[in-house]
């Protein structure tokens, strides 16, 4: 008796080894458009929650701290008809830095198409390998991107994998003729979308952004408290990476996602330094590869 609850404790182990990988919030929000029903905006965000952080989306274990946060925001601005919800989202995803309690961004991008079919009778599903419907869709792609660029910060061009799971979701979701809900988004429509949010960080070309994840989380703010001046030459490594992918490619969509999460994080760290090379070389940088938040990276020379 007491080997079979052995059995069973080591079993408990192994499913909670496995679980969920996302920590989700969402808040969802009516512009100017009106539901009769107050429950429904209750529960499409209940189901959307649910979605995203009951499923076991990789194989990787994942401890219940180390699970991803994300928060994520839509905006309900248009219903063409019942049960048809056009909408923008915001996502914004965080990461913890080793040994500290401080949590740094890791995404903050919008899509101003999320448009979907919902009705609280029918419950969320997904397939791997076909199309469901369009939430099902927008939910697992943002899923994969975020746990795959979680990857990437931790191993060299770590989170492939995931970017697979969300080139399969794309290119079904642009395909599907199952349901109503036609969404370019899936598609070579905008240079802004889905498509180009995929596209832009798996292409080739542009790998040095990728590597220069893992050069500025994993070896730079991760080692940041105990080794701040190694630190602080990684991240000015990492970002000379990134501007090389975006001299490839200029304003590519994650390029511009990145710095609008960075911007304040990476003027504080420098700001602090005591090298005024170091600090001249990031403004020059960053006179190249983000001029729109130079205003920022400029007050580091002032200390």
């Amino acid at each position: 008796m007491r080997k079979i609850f052995a059995l069973l404790a080591l079993l408990l182990a192994s499913l909670s080894s496995q679980a969920q990988e996302l920590n989700a919030q969402v808040a969802i929000s009516l512009e100017n458009v009106t539901i009769t029903d107050p429950t429904l905006v209750a529960q499409l965000q209940k189901d959307m929650t649910a979605f995203l952080n009951t499923r076991t989306w990789t194989r990787q274990p994942y401890r219940p701290e180390e699970r991803i946060k994300l928060r994520m925001f839509v905006g309900i601005t248009g219903i063409p008809q019942n049960g048809t919800y056009q909408a923008t989202m915001r996502l914004i995803a965080t990461r913890p830095v080793y040994g500290t309690g401080y949590e740094t961004n890791l995404l903050n991008i919008n899509d101003r198409s999320f448009n979907f079919n919902y009705t609280p009778q029918t419950a969320l599903d997904y397939s791997p390998s076909n199309f469901v419907n369009n939430l099902s869709s927008l939910l697992a792609f943002y899923a994969y991107m975020v746990i795959g660029t979680d990857q990437d910060t931790f191993s060299r061009l770590g989170g492939s994998t995931y970017y697979d799971q969300a080139r399969n979701i794309l290119q079904y979701s642009a395909n599907q003729n199952v349901t109503n809900e036609a969404d370019e988004g899936w598609r070579d429509t905008s240079s802004r979308n889905r498509y180009w949010l995929l596209n832009n960080l798996t292409d080739p070309q542009l790998e040095a952004f990728r590597t220069g994840l893992y050069a500025y989380y994993r070896q730079g703010m991760d080692i940041f408290i105990e080794k701040p001046d190694e630190a602080r030459t990684s991240i000015l490594t990492a970002l000379t990476g990134i501007q090389k992918a975006n001299t490839v490619r200029p304003s590519t969509l994650f390029v511009r996602a990145f710095f609008d999460a960075k911007a304040d994080e990476i003027t504080n760290i420098f700001r602090t330094s005591t090298d005024t090379q170091q600090k001249q070389q990031l403004i020059t940088l960053m006179t190249d590869v983000d001029p729109g938040n130079l205003p920022k990276y400029q007050t580091v020379l002032s200390r």
